[in-house]
């Protein structure tokens, strides 16, 4: 392994993981508290509504956005001004991660580092998360509405 390597991988993974919070930040209008990041082994278990976002360029991973129904629920109401269906709750949670992903993308453009995504992938109800080599996990408490999780998971190794 190179070590120039793991610095640029370093640096970018901490400039993607600052953009996520920026990017939350700005998409979701309510105070938050975020606690550390911290590193997941797989499998990661997931058990209510996820996004998953596919990353390219300069990372290569996916993004992976998850609510328990009632908090996509109460931040649809919140931002929309209106309850949500059950029929709209994974349709909201896919725009929130297209809204976060794109945000994110966009931030990290004004840095210096690429990052493509692809369109958003809903999964609902239990499931195990395989085949990533690095996850960081970031948890975001919204005020009065609930906790939002999100999983970096890196693909590429520095060379």
């Amino acid at each position: 392994m190179n070590l120039g390597g793991l610095v640029v991988l370093t640096t970018k993974i901490t400039a993607v993981l600052n953009s996520t919070i920026h990017a939350i930040n700005t998409v979701i209008p309510v105070e938050t508290e975020i606690s550390e990041p911290s590193i997941i082994v797989e499998p990661f278990e997931h058990a209510s509504i996820g996004v998953l976002i596919g990353v390219t360029g300069d990372v290569l991973g996916r993004l992976f956005i998850e609510m328990d129904r009632a908090t996509v629920g109460r931040l649809g109401e919140f931002m929309f001004h209106m309850p949500l269906s059950d029929e709209l709750l994974e349709s909201f949670a896919a725009e929130l991660g297209n809204m976060v992903a794109g945000n994110l993308s966009t931030h990290l453009s004004n840095k210096k580092i690429e990052m493509e995504i692809t369109p958003p992938t809903v999964i609902s109800g239990e499931s195990l998360m395989y085949g990533f080599n690095k996850a960081f996990n970031l948890t975001f408490q919204l005020k009065d509405i609930g906790k939002l999780t999100i999983i970096l998971m890196i693909e590429n190794e520095p060379s």
